[in-house]
C-alpha cells in the first residue's frame, strides 16, 4: 500500500478485517466511530496495487456522506487530484461518463448511478472494488440491490466492501442483505471484542422520565376515548378478535388485509367500513403519540393537517374524525394548553441538560434527534429562547418549510464542525455516518423502537473522547415500549449476525461436471438454448422514457441484457419499434388517469404510432380503487379499445411488464433490424410539427404547441433567440439554452466528445 499517505497506523482489528476483505466480498459490522472508512481506504490501494488500470466505486446513500468519504479518502490516498470524482445530480450526464472514463476512484449516491448504469452509459467492467456504505440497506427496491447485481455481472475482477454499525435485527433480514450484496464472509466486532476494547470510548447513557402535566394527560384521555370507540366498532365487526390487545401495528396489518381485499374485487359493507374505522383509528393513534412523546405544539400542527385534509374533502376518515364531538373535545383542550402556554415536560429538561453542559463547556457540540420536523422546529426555537444557537438538520423533502437542500445541509455541517453553533437538531438524515468529531453529548427527545436507529444515533458521540448520550422518556406513554423494544432488539441483533456469520454461504456455483464436457444431452439442450436466447436479447433495442428510470420495470429488462436506452420521449413510455409505443401504467395511475382527463390527451398522441399499446400492470381491481360507477369505467375502456384501436394488455408485475416488452420488440426487431426512436406516424402536418418540435430537450407534446403557436413553424421555433424563447410560458433560461445549443451544434462533434 504504497499509496497510503503518512500519519495512518492501521489498528489490529482493521488489519484483520482488511485480511479477510481482501480474499472474499466481506460484510463488515463495526460500531460507528472505530473506523470503518479507514478499511475501506485500505482495500482500495490493495486492488488498485493489483490492478492499477482499475476502478474503485464508493457508494453512500447520501450526498454529504459521499463527500465525506471522498475528503477522507484524499486526505490519506496518495493520488493526483483528478484521480477524485464526485458523481452528483449537478453533474451533466456527459461529464459523468467522461469523469469515469478518467478516474481512478469515483464516490457518488446509488440513485445518481442508477441511471447512467441502465442506460449503459456506465459499465463496471473495470471497477475491482465497490464499496457500499451503510449497506443495511440493500434490501427491496433500494438502488444498492440493482446495482450489485449488475456489478456481480460486469466486473472482470470484482470485489465487494459492505460497511454498516447495524446490518438489521434478526437473522432472516441480515441473511438478505448479505444475499443482495453477494456477501461471501462476515467480520463483525462489537465494543466488548478483546482487539477493539483498547480503541473503544465510554459512553454514559442517560434516562431522564419525567411525566405528563395533568392538561395534556386530560387531552391524551380524551383521545384515547376516541380511538377506543373505533377499536370497539371493529371487534364488534369481527374485524379483530375481542381478546387482541390494539396497537399500531395492529392497525396497519388490519388496514393492508382489506385493502387486499378490496383490490380483489371484495366490497362488501363490512370491508368498507373496516378500512375506514382502521384509517381514523390509526390517525387518532398518531395524535395521541404526539401527545405523549412530542408536546403541544406538534400536536397542534398535526390537528390543523387532519383539520385540512377534512375540509378539502380528502377522504371519508378525516371527515368522520373532526365531526366526532371527542375529537371536538381534545382540539378545544389542546388550543386552551396553547394558549397557556403548557409545553411538555421534555423541552424543561432538554434545556436544563443544554444549558448545563453549555456552562461547563464553552465549545461544546450537541446533537439533538428527533422523530418529527415540526418538533425539531419547536426545539431549535426553545434553545434560543434561552440564548443557545441552534440550528435544523433535515432532509430534501419539503414539508412545513423545513427541508433543506444539499448545499444547505453541508453548509449547516461544516458550521458545526467549525463551532459556530451549538445544537445540531436532527431528524434521521443525521443518524448515518455523517463524521462530525467530538460531539459531547447525544440528545434522543425520545427512544425510538429500533435497534439500527439507536446504534446509530448513539455512535455519533464517544469517538475521540467520553461520550455522554441522554434518552428523555414520557413515563405511561409509548416511549417505554420504544425503549424496551429497541433493548431486546440490539441484543437480538448481535446474536442473529454471529449466527449468520456461522451458518449463511451463498449458493453453491455450479459444478465442475457441469461446466465440463460431461453434460447430458439434455443438459447440452438447454444450455445451448440458453445461450440463443441470451444472444437474441443482447440484440434487441429499447427506447425509455428517462422519467421512468425508477421503474422496476426497467431493471428487470438491463437484467435482461436488453440494449437499453433512455431518452425524453415526447410520446408513450417505451418505443419497441418504427410502428410500435407503449404507454405503461400501474392500474391506480390507469385509473387516475381516465379521471382527470390524462388518459384522452394520451390516447391521441400514441395514434401517431401505427402500433400503439397500452401496458397496465397490478393485481389490483380497477373498478374497486375509487368511487366511480363501474360503467364509467367500462366505457372508457370501449373507448380506448373500439374509438382508438389501442390494444389495453395487463400483467401482474415488473417481471412480465418486462417480459412482454422484450416479446413484443423481439418480434418487431427480426433479423437485428434497427429503428429510430424518432420514427412515427403522424396524423397530419400540424402533428408532425408538433412532434419535431416535442423532441428538443425538456420540451415534450405539452409544451410544442405553445413554441409553434408564438413562433409560426418549427424554423422559427429553431431560429429563436434564448431571450424569445423565455417569453413562452414555462420556458426558462435552461430550456431555451439547450434549445439554442442542439440547434448550433454540429453533427457528430457529442459522439466525438
Amino acid at each position: 500500500m504504497q499509496l497510503l499517505r503518512k500519519g495512518f497506523e492501521p489498528r489490529r482489528y482493521q488489519e484483520s478485517i482488511f485480511a479477510q476483505a481482501s480474499t472474499h466480498h466481506t460484510l463488515v459490522v463495526l460500531p460507528t466511530g472505530l473506523g470503518k472508512t479507514m478499511i475501506a481506504v485500505m482495500l482500495a490501494l490493495h486492488r488498485l496495487s493489483i490492478y492499477p488500470r482499475g476502478k474503485v466505486l464508493v457508494l453512500a446513500p447520501t450526498k454529504p456522506l459521499a463527500q465525506q468519504h471522498e475528503r477522507t479518502f484524499r486526505e490519506f490516498v496518495d493520488l493526483p487530484d483528478d484521480a477524485f470524482s464526485l458523481f452528483t445530480g449537478a453533474v451533466s450526464p456527459e461529464k459523468r461518463w467522461q469523469r469515469w472514463r478518467e478516474s481512478s476512484i469515483v464516490f457518488s449516491t446509488p440513485q445518481g448511478l442508477e441511471n447512467d448504469v441502465l442506460s449503459g452509459k456506465i459499465s463496471f467492467e473495470d471497477v475491482v472494488l465497490a464499496v457500499f456504505d451503510e449497506a443495511h440497506r440493500a434490501t427491496g427496491d433500494y438502488a444498492y440491490v440493482f446495482l450489485a447485481k449488475r456489478y456481480h455481472a460486469q466486473a472482470r475482477d470484482p470485489r465487494v466492501l459492505a460497511l454498516t454499525a447495524s446490518p438489521g435485527t434478526d437473522e432472516k433480514s441480515i441473511t438478505q442483505v448479505c444475499a443482495n450484496l453477494g456477501i461471501e464472509e462476515i467480520e463483525v466486532r462489537s465494543s466488548d471484542d478483546p482487539d477493539v476494547r483498547p480503541y473503544v470510548q465510554e459512553t454514559d447513557v442517560e434516562w431522564i422520565e419525567v411525566d405528563l402535566p395533568p392538561e395534556l394527560k386530560a387531552v391524551r384521555d380524551t383521545l384515547q376515548k376516541c380511538l377506543a370507540v373505533r377499536v370497539a366498532a371493529l371487534k364488534e365487526s369481527g374485524a379483530i378478535a375481542p381478546e387482541v390487545t390494539v396497537g399500531k401495528r395492529v392497525l396497519l396489518a388490519l388496514q393492508g388485509e382489506m385493502q387486499g381485499r378490496i383490490a380483489a374485487g371484495e366490497r362488501e359493507a363490512e370491508t368498507m367500513r373496516a378500512v375506514s374505522l382502521a384509517a381514523e383509528a390509526l390517525k387518532i393513534a398518531h395524535a395521541i403519540e404526539l401527545a405523549d412523546t412530542q408536546g403541544v405544539y406538534a400536536l397542534k400542527k398535526y390537528v390543523a393537517a387532519v383539520q385540512e385534509q377534512a375540509d378539502k374533502g380528502l377522504s371519508k376518515a378525516v371527515r368522520n374524525i373532526v365531526q366526532d364531538p371527542l375529537w371536538k373535545d381534545a382540539r378545544v383542550r389542546m388550543d386552551s394548553l396553547q394558549d397557556g402556554n403548557v409545553e411538555h415536560p421534555k423541552l424543561r429538561e432538554l434545556r436544563k441538560c443544554v444549558l448545563a453542559l453549555s456552562h461547563a463547556q464553552r465549545d461544546a457540540k450537541v446533537i439533538i434527534f428527533t422523530q418529527y420536523r415540526d418538533q425539531g422546529v419547536r426545539i431549535a426555537a426553545a434553545l434560543e429562547e434561552i440564548n443557545v444557537s441552534a440550528k435544523m438538520f433535515v432532509g430534501q423533502m419539503k414539508r412545513g418549510g423545513t427541508g433543506m437542500s444539499q448545499k444547505e445541509q453541508k453548509r449547516i455541517l461544516d458550521e458545526f464542525r467549525e463551532g459556530a453553533f451549538t445544537c445540531l437538531v436532527a431528524t434521521s438524515v443525521a443518524e448515518e455516518g455523517l463524521d462530525i468529531p467530538k460531539v459531547d453529548m447525544v440528545l434522543f427527545y425520545e427512544p425510538v423502537p429500533s435497534a439500527i436507529r439507536t446504534v446509530q444515533r448513539r455512535g455519533r458521540t464517544g469517538r475521540g473522547e467520553r461520550g455522554r448520550v441522554v434518552v428523555l422518556m414520557a413515563r405511561g406513554t409509548s416511549d417505554v415500549g420504544s425503549k424496551w423494544s429497541a433493548h431486546h432488539k440490539e441484543k437480538r441483533m448481535y446474536r442473529a449476525i454471529k449466527e449468520v456469520k456461522r451458518t449463511f454461504r451463498l449458493a453453491p456455483q455450479q459444478t465442475a461436471q457441469e461446466a465440463g464436457g460431461q453434460r447430458t444431452l439434455l443438459q447440452q439442450y438447454f444450455a445451448q438454448k440458453k445461450e440463443r436466447d441470451e444472444a437474441a436479447v443482447s440484440s434487441v433495442k429499447l427506447v425509455g422514457d428517462y422519467r421512468e428510470k425508477a421503474s422496476p420495470v426497467m431493471k428487470e429488462l438491463v437484467d435482461a441484457g436488453v440494449a437499453l436506452e433512455l431518452k425524453q420521449l415526447a410520446v408513450g413510455d417505451y418505443q419497441l419499434s418504427e410502428r410500435v409505443v407503449v404507454e405503461y401504467k400501474r392500474v391506480p395511475d390507469f385509473v387516475d388517469s381516465m379521471l382527470d382527463g390524462r388518459l384522452l390527451s394520451q390516447l391521441k398522441s400514441l395514434r401517431q404510432y401505427v402500433r400503439p399499446v397500452i401496458i397496465v400492470e397490478g393485481m389490483e381491481d380497477m373498478y374497486a380503487l375509487r368511487r366511480v360507477h363501474p360503467n364509467a369505467i367500462r366505457g372508457m375502456l370501449a373507448t380506448i379499445a373500439v374509438s382508438y384501436g389501442i390494444p389495453i394488455l395487463q400483467t401482474r408485475n415488473a417481471k412480465e411488464t418486462a417480459g412482454l416488452l422484450l416479446s413484443i420488440a423481439r418480434r418487431e426487431q427480426v433479423g437485428g433490424q434497427e429503428f429510430q426512436y424518432h420514427s412515427s406516424k403522424p396524423l397530419s402536418d400540424d402533428e408532425v410539427q408538433e412532434f419535431i418540435v416535442a423532441a428538443f430537450p425538456g420540451i415534450g407534446s405539452q409544451l410544442a404547441k405553445p413554441l409553434l403557436q408564438e413562433f409560426g413553424s418549427v424554423k422559427g421555433v429553431v431560429n429563436a433567440s434564448e431571450e424569445e424563447l423565455r417569453k413562452v410560458a414555462l420556458i426558462g433560461e435552461k430550456k431555451a439554452k439547450r434549445i439554442r445549443e442542439i440547434a448550433e451544434r454540429e453533427y457528430g462533434k457529442s459522439k466525438e466528445k
